[in-house]
């Protein structure tokens, strides 16, 4: 395999590579949880490259798409918390997991979700502004709704939110739409190395929650994890065809179905522990790994299909 090779190897079989790396994982974390610390770090290079792909004038466009952005916040606020209570109902699941599901459907979009668009081809300054959107809403909206549903106070805090958001998304991501304005040819060979580079980080991300959550998977809880699974998977289901049903592109729908199927898990297992207990963090964690897995299996089809 010649080295011009690697990054289509890589591309091809990324969901291969990361049942690989989850596998090895399981069987020793050490290899993979040094990895925690440095994830800021990995998908803020990630927003850089997607930066470097990436045009102003692609955010500009946005603007006439603000009811979309719209929409999306509506199903990322309104559709998976129903679907917490929902699936918890219908499964039976025990009081711990109801409220760690209901946390965790209360939460904004997460930054890998912008990753997972970018590996899609979906619209990627569009998930970028819907999580930039719905995390400036986090603070007011996901503390109303856990309250609305477990009558229960929590508090956010919104300049330590802002803080990681922009030193993760914004800050990255314009020094690359920067760069690419003044160095646009220069660049152009780096570029083909960009996916690959992507892929290997949500492959390491997916390993180290694996590694760091051991004990509960190998526990295998499947009740909850298929809650999460179920939670995971409508919410990609109704993003997709609400925005199609409002006759909105393949590629925006995809946008969608990823912004509300994919949440801030991280930021769900931290209300849930500071507020709950412990115990309630479980569908946190098993979200955090599967919305991932699920996003990267997502993605290589739609990649496919446009490939």
């Amino acid at each position: 395999m010649t080295v011009h090779a690697i990054p289509q190897f890589i591309e091809r079989q990324f969901l291969l590579i990361a049942v690989v790396a989850s596998a090895l994982a399981l069987a020793w974390p050490q290899s993979f949880i040094w990895v925690k610390p440095h994830i800021p770090l990995g998908l803020g290079l990630i927003m850089f490259g997607m930066g470097l792909t990436l045009e102003f004038e692609d955010f500009r466009n946005i603007l006439r798409k603000w009811p979309l952005v719209g929409l999306g916040m509506v199903l990322q606020y309104v559709i998976m918390p129903g679907l917490a209570v929902g699936v918890s109902f219908i499964l039976g699941l025990p009081p711990e997991a109801v409220v760690g599901m209901v946390v965790v459907g209360a939460c904004p979009g997460g930054t890998a979700s912008n990753v997972i668009a970018y590996l899609a081809r979906a619209n990627v300054p569009l998930s970028v502004t819907m999580t930039l959107a719905s995390t400036c809403l986090a603070p007011v909206l996901t503390p109303a709704i856990i309250y609305l549903i477990l009558e229960r106070q929590v508090e956010i805090e919104f300049w330590s939110m802002v803080r990681s958001v922009f030193w993760i998304v914004i800050f990255p991501l314009v020094d690359g739409l920067v760069l690419r304005r003044l160095f646009r040819a220069r660049l152009e060979p780096v570029l083909r190395y960009f996916p690959s580079f992507s892929i290997i980080v949500i492959v390491l991300l997916i390993a180290c929650i694996m590694g760091l959550n051991r004990e509960t998977l190998l526990a295998f809880p499947v009740l909850v994890l298929l809650g999460v699974a179920l939670h995971n998977g409508f919410g990609l289901a109704a993003g997709y065809g609400v925005a199609r049903l409002f006759r909105c592109s393949r590629q925006d729908a995809r946008t969608l179905a990823i912004e509300v199927g994919m949440q801030n898990s991280g930021l769900g297992v931290a209300l849930a522990v500071k507020h709950f207990g412990v115990a309630t963090a479980l569908p946190g964690a098993l979200f955090s790994l599967w919305h991932n897995l699920s996003g990267v299996a997502l993605a290589r089809r739609w990649n496919r299909r446009n490939g």
